[in-house]
Order: C-alpha cells, then sequence, then structure tokens
C-alpha cells in the first residue's frame, strides 16, 4: 500500500525510498493517536498520502535535478506491439498531469476502494468524490486523446 503511494507521488527510486521513509515516520509518530474509529487501512491511506501531498509541496519550492545514472545513455525506438501497454502508459502520463488530490482519488479508485472508504481516507464527502470522479475521468479522457495525438 505505502509502495503504491510512493510510486504516484515519486519518480526517482531515491525520492520514492525518502517518501516511503517519511511515511514511515508519520505512521510511527501518529499511531499511538489512533483510536481504532475507522479501519487500520483506511487510517493507513490518509496518513500516507497526506505525507505525499505535503511532501509534493515542499519540493515544489526546490529546483529538480535528475541524478546522472538516470539519464539515458542511448535513445531506442521504440515501437510497442502491444496496444494495450501502450494506452496503460498514456493513463499514466495523464495521471501525472492531474493534480494531487485528483491522483489519490485516481489511485483509491483503481484500488477499489469505496466512496465511503474514499470518504474516509481523505476527508471528501462521497457526494463530492463523485462529481471530482466524473471530472477527473473528463479530464483523463481529454488528456489521454491529446497524448495520444501530439498535443502535449
Amino acid at each position: 500500500m505505502l509502495y503504491k503511494v510512493c510510486n504516484l507521488y515519486c519518480t526517482t527510486e531515491y525520492d520514492k525510498q525518502d517518501l516511503f521513509q517519511e511515511i514511515v515516520i508519520q505512521l510511527w509518530g501518529a499511531y499511538p493517536r489512533f483510536r481504532g474509529d475507522s479501519k487500520f487501512s483506511t487510517w493507513l491511506y490518509r496518513i500516507a498520502l497526506n505525507t505525499a501531498i505535503s511532501d509534493l509541496r515542499k519540493q515544489k519550492k526546490y529546483i529538480k535535478s535528475v541524478e546522472p545514472e538516470l539519464l539515458p545513455t542511448e535513445i531506442q525506438d521504440i515501437q510497442y506491439s502491444n496496444e494495450k501497454e501502450e494506452r496503460l502508459q498514456q493513463l499514466y502520463k495523464a495521471i501525472n498531469h492531474l493534480t494531487e488530490i485528483e491522483r489519490a482519488i485516481v489511485m483509491l479508485y483503481l484500488e477499489d476502494k469505496s466512496y465511503e472508504e474514499m470518504e474516509d481516507i481523505l476527508g471528501i464527502n462521497q457526494n463530492n468524490l463523485r462529481v471530482k470522479m466524473n471530472r477527473i475521468k473528463e479530464k483523463l479522457r481529454k488528456l489521454t486523446k491529446s497524448v495520444e495525438h501530439g498535443v502535449r
């Protein structure tokens, strides 16, 4: 569960490890205050997502750098023969253009969380979540079409 959050909000392996460690620290510190009012997984998601979002907001204040070993050494012209894989990659690119909250909603939706669970995790009421999800779906449709047609 924590790895999924890290993968959603970070691109480099180092950033994923740092975020994972920060989430674990936050969970450790918050555990004594866990009252059991909700499922443990709901509480865990809430802490993880809040930590990831606040970490992302902090990072926006700094200049981003790329690790030299992550730079491509040779450029390959790879044609995906599998159309499904290509569409999945387009979806991930589109998801990267969403806001932090929209990404969290999409992640929970893809995890088959109910709107009730999403409400507990995100603190957004179910009606607003449904409206946001419909808007996100439309936004993703437009983004995937623009990626597909080379607009973005």
